[in-house]
């Protein structure tokens, strides 16, 4: 069993999605994420198990590369496409209970912000870690944010915002989650948003990068 989550992880570490894919190189027409997933489960290996040995591990490999500069936005964008890969195997167990997530995490980019690299990588990292992710997209109007808030129940949020010129949109978002959930936890981030800018708009938590906002959630 250990042989297996080991190759598992090692897929999701260096991004092989299935047998077919030819990245990377070195494992050209070996079995990949999507194969030894299936696998895995079909030998008896539990779901739970699969999440947490394999690809939370794997997730946790990536994230510390990409925060230590070892590899960048190509490479963890295939990360999680191996991932999303061995996730499809393990959707049903989610539905039927017998494998628990750590909790729910609704993500967005804010309204009048289009940009969405920075808060698909923030998705597939915290996904990765074990969490459900609610993922309402980009240009997400305040209203829409409430209504997603209240179909889940003390969810966290994130926000994201690439442009200066959607900050106060960000603020705007904050301000009116807190309003009508003062209790749900907020984090922030993108390119032009800091910790400053956290404490000015009353979000709970910053985070510069996709780990940052895992080990903040693990806490």
């Amino acid at each position: 069993m250990e042989e297996i989550l080991s190759k598992i992880a090692h897929c999701v570490e260096f991004g092989k999605v299935n047998k077919a894919a030819p990245y990377p190189p070195d494992m050209k027409g070996l079995d990949g994420a999507d194969e030894l997933t299936r696998e895995a489960l079909d030998s008896g290996v539990k779901a739970d198990v699969i999440l947490k040995q394999a690809l939370v591990e794997g997730m946790d490999r990536v994230g510390k590369k990409f925060s230590e500069k070892k590899i960048f936005i190509p490479q963890m964008l295939m990360s999680a496409k191996a991932m999303n890969a061995a996730i499809e195997h393990l959707k049903p167990y989610f539905k039927s209970g017998e494998v628990q997530r750590k909790g729910k995490f609704i993500i967005a980019t804010v309204q009048g912000d289009l940009h969405d690299i920075g808060k698909n990588l923030v998705k597939m990292s915290i996904e990765g870690a074990g969490w459900e992710v609610i993922d309402l997209g980009v240009d997400v109007k305040v209203e829409k944010l409430l209504a997603a808030i209240e179909e889940n129940p003390g969810a966290k949020i994130g926000l994201s915002a690439l442009l200066t010129t959607t900050m106060g949109n960000m603020k705007d978002a904050v301000a009116a989650i807190k309003s009508k959930y003062p209790n749900n936890e907020v984090l922030i981030g993108g390119a032009p948003v800091n910790d400053d800018f956290r404490k000015q708009i009353g979000a709970d938590y910053y985070a510069p990068d996709p780990q940052g906002v895992v080990a903040h959630l693990n806490k």
